[in-house]
């Protein structure tokens, strides 16, 4: 059993995360660039040092055990916790040392990605050795993140208002209804009657919008995504009716491929915040990226 971690055990659980990311033995050996015969030498060191078996390899193909699966996220955290002592190590001079781990939903504006650019860009000025990490999720599963401390701040649409997260609304983003060629609502001049559109099929987000659209019938619901580029596919395919972030569809709208069904009736507004967990709000990685964030003005 092992009960001690030593340098070589180190080396082998990397190869052991290696051949786990790859699927295979066979699929990491040009990532490790040592022999399949060497890699299984390895792993079987490996198991004889905590005494039991992590995954079947062989003709059947490449399978975590259930014991293997646990060590594996046992075995991240602790690379991760160690690159973090070394980037540490290194900086002790440093004011900000660590990590921060930012969370969007992935098709926030286009001005709003170039604020959060010039965010970091001021972050970095400082006198800080943080390694960034950005992941695209959900709203959902943004709010889970921040809840188990996988990440520490979180930028996006969230329509829950979680009491162990603090919300700070950012800015509005404006969401217009459009349709697309061959849908005969795309070949009308004039602005679309709100009753009339409502009669059509619609693609509709997964989860709740706010108040103030013009109300969809459950039967008129024919797609559902709460991902922008899957709803903009949906339009596109001159079948379904979707609410679009304005500046996401003014993009289609140039090239001729959306129409605006009426901006002013058939509209909504909601609020882009960032988050955190309150627990972690005034550590000073991320209260520092967050004052950096309100001095960035849109």
């Amino acid at each position: 059993m092992l009960n001690n971690v030593f340098d070589l055990d180190i080396r082998l659980i990397r190869v052991f995360l290696t051949v786990v990311d790859a699927h295979g033995v066979s699929a990491a050996q040009s990532k490790l660039n040592v022999g399949q015969s060497t890699i299984s030498a390895q792993l079987s060191a490996l198991e004889t040092r905590l005494g039991y078996r992590l995954c079947e390899r062989g003709r059947a193909g490449f399978r975590l055990t259930a014991k293997g699966e646990k060590f594996a996220d046992s075995a991240r955290r602790m690379i991760e916790a160690l690159t973090e002592f070394g980037m540490e190590a290194r900086n002790l001079d440093k004011k900000l040392v660590g990590r921060l781990s930012i969370g969007l939903i992935g098709h926030t504006p286009t001005h709003q990605n170039t604020r959060l650019s010039e965010v970091i860009r001021r972050f970095r000025q400082r006198d800080e050795a943080v390694r960034l990490d950005i992941v695209v999720r959900t709203p959902s599963e943004l709010e889970e993140m921040l809840i188990n401390g996988s990440i520490q701040v979180a930028i996006g649409y969230f329509w829950r208002r979680v009491t162990a997260l603090q919300y700070t609304q950012l800015m509005l983003e404006r969401q217009v209804a459009y349709c697309a060629p061959p849908h005969p609502l795309f070949y009308k001049e004039e602005e679309i009657d709100p009753e009339e559109a409502a009669g059509y099929a619609w693609a509709w987000r997964d989860y709740p919008v706010p108040p103030g659209h013009v109300p969809i019938h459950r039967r008129n619901i024919m797609a559902m995504t709460g991902n922008m580029e899957a709803m903009s596919i949906l339009i596109l395919s001159g079948q379904h009716l979707g609410y679009l972030p304005e500046e996401m569809g003014r993009e289609h709208v140039a090239r001729g491929a959306m129409k605006a069904l009426n901006r002013t009736e058939l509209s909504y507004e909601v609020g882009i915040s960032v988050v955190t967990n309150r627990a972690n709000a005034n550590e000073p990685i991320v209260a520092a990226f967050l004052e950096d964030l309100k001095s960035v003005q849109l």
